[in-house]
């Protein structure tokens, strides 16, 4: 299940992002702000484990990854794999 987000498109001007930017940003501040596991927030940013881990890494945030979210992500492949 997927919700739309609707945001004006000055917005997308003012900050010269496309939306798959704009998501990758978003992505990156919940995550910094625990709001996120890794794994939703890879999700969000729609980037596999490495290059979001790059991404984290240019962004100068550290990368907080437990048990918890680890068996979150192995639920979420497995779940994957049945579509």
């Amino acid at each position: 299940m997927t919700v739309a987000l609707e945001l004006p498109f000055d917005l997308f001007e003012a900050t010269r992002l496309k939306p798959d930017e704009i998501k990758r940003e978003l992505a990156v501040h919940l995550f910094r702000q625990g709001k996120l596991s890794f794994g939703k927030a890879r999700e969000l940013a729609g980037m596999n484990v490495w290059a979001f881990m790059h991404l984290l890494g240019l962004e100068g945030v550290p990368i907080h990854y437990d048990v918890a979210e680890y068996q979150e992500d192995l639920k979420t492949l497995r779940e994957l794999k049945r579509l």
